[in-house]
């Protein structure tokens, strides 16, 4: 059975992600016949593309997949467009046994820097089997792999999120687990927002420095498994899936989640603050990325809850006094009609409508759950209100399970990646996942088009 419910713990998301294999069961794996090397000779494709997709300069698409590929443990891959076809290339693949000095399973979005390196980070594996930073570097049509951190657990577990770079070529991300209070959070640490930054011995060597150590104070958040945005001043903001001080009635205590900026100080300490905890009614559990707009205002996605239970699309308004007021633009209905379960990050339009993506929906039943997700478009009126359209409802060969969000190529098409979906026949008759274009039409239709259909079974 296909999992929705995506990342409701850390030890389920990599199940999830990795073919429901538990975290325990892949991190204690031994192999006595590890491959010394991981770029991919095979050129077997990779399977589950979690993560979106970024263009190159050239047009060319990048992402990666977090399982199978050559050595199992998924892949980075390259989709080069041609008259009117996509060509895939395996720029590299992760391998999947104890020890696995690389990472395993690359489960965000990559970035690239400007020598056209690209950067990632995958949620187990790594030296000390708690996540790693790693960089791409092409050379002579061949791609080589650098480790930049391997997270200890101390440092922080389980880098989910994308990383960013400031101005001065520094790397920020977060880890889900891990960090300076290992025994809260069910014993594993409540997580981490980190800094890397390069130079040392080599250009190959980069210094961490944790940020913020989340407490599960009551107060602080914890669980932040979504990458960080900057604003004008440097200061960072971000989600966390738990904690915040607002009551989820669940019995637990664990808090519905949290949107926190970091400050930074003069002596370089960062000052967290609390910018909104959710409450079940305005939604819990916030999962991707913020976005802001041109006067600064914040805007997001919860996974669960709002008026309907399903899922908000929210804003927050920074007031003169210096607080944050949250609006909801709109809560997704129990009918999944206009979607269920909205995960990944949203992105803003020339005409500052919003376009996102929910893990179900519209409505047909299909393979045991309502369809397989939307990709929405939120519409801004000029009263102010914002009124959702579903540009397009997966149903399976088309794709299932659009976890990332979208982003928009310079032909004003979107692009995005499914999880599941595509060739039904293979990976447990779920499919393997697809990466998808959708064009606008002259009568405001807009049409999908699969680029890739991932293979690996």
């Amino acid at each position: 059975m296909r999992r929705k419910t995506l990342l409701t713990s850390y030890a389920a998301a990599l199940a999830i992600v990795f073919g429901f294999v538990t975290m325990a069961s892949l991190l204690r794996a031994g192999s006595k016949n590890a491959p010394s090397r991981f770029n991919n000779e095979s050129g077997e494709d990779g399977a589950v593309p979690y993560a979106g997709v970024i263009f190159d300069g050239a047009g060319n698409l990048y992402g990666a997949t977090t399982s199978d590929g050559a050595y199992g443990g998924g892949t980075i891959f390259q989709l080069v467009p041609k008259n009117d076809t996509w060509t895939e290339n395996i720029l590299y693949s992760f391998c999947r046994v104890h020890g696995c000095p690389d990472g395993v399973g690359p489960s965000s979005a990559l970035i690239f820097d400007g020598s056209g390196n690209l950067y990632g980070t995958s949620p187990i594996g790594g030296p000390h089997n708690a996540g790693a930073v790693f960089r791409l570097a092409p050379k002579n049509g061949t791609w080589t792999e650098t480790l930049l951190h391997g997270f200890d657990r101390k440092d922080g577990d389980g880098p989910v999120g994308s990383v960013i770079f400031d101005a001065a070529g520094n790397l920020y991300g977060t880890t889900i687990q891990g960090g300076a209070y290992g025994k809260q959070c069910g014993g594993a640490g409540c997580g981490t927002v980190f800094e890397l930054t390069p130079g040392g011995r080599t250009s190959n060597f980069w210094t961490e420095t944790v940020l913020h150590n989340f407490n599960n104070n009551g107060k602080d958040g914890y669980w932040p498994q979504a990458g960080l945005v900057f604003d004008a001043s440097g200061n960072l903001y971000g989600t966390t899936y738990y904690g915040g001080d607002g009551s989820c009635n669940d019995g637990r205590g664990i808090g519905c989640g949290a949107v926190f900026e970091l400050t930074p100080g003069a002596n370089g300490a960062w000052t967290e603050t609390i910018l909104h905890s959710f409450n079940r009614k305005d939604g819990y559990n916030p999962a991707a990325s913020l976005v802001f707009d041109a006067v600064g205002n914040l805007y997001g996605v919860t996974q669960h809850g709002g008026a309907l239970g399903k899922g908000t699309v929210f804003q927050l308004s920074r007031s003169a006094g210096g607080t944050w007021t949250e609006t909801l633009l709109h809560s997704f209905q129990n009918d999944g009609k206009d979607g269920n379960f909205p995960k990944g990050s949203l992105i803003f339009d020339m005409d500052g409508n919003l376009y996102g993506t929910t893990l179900e929906g519209p409505g047909d039943t299909c393979h045991g759950f309502l369809c397989g997700g939307t990709v929405f478009q939120l519409v801004h009126s000029t009263d102010g209100r914002w009124k959702e359209k579903v540009l397009h409802g997966f149903s399976g060969p088309d794709g299932l399970d659009p976890v990332a969000g979208p982003i928009f190529g310079a032909d004003g098409a979107l692009y995005s990646t499914t999880a599941y979906g595509g060739n039904l026949k293979l990976c447990s008759a779920e499919g393997c996942g697809t990466v998808f274009r959708l064009a606008r039409g002259t009568n405001g239709h807009w049409a999908e088009t699969v680029l890739h259909k991932f293979s690996f079974d």
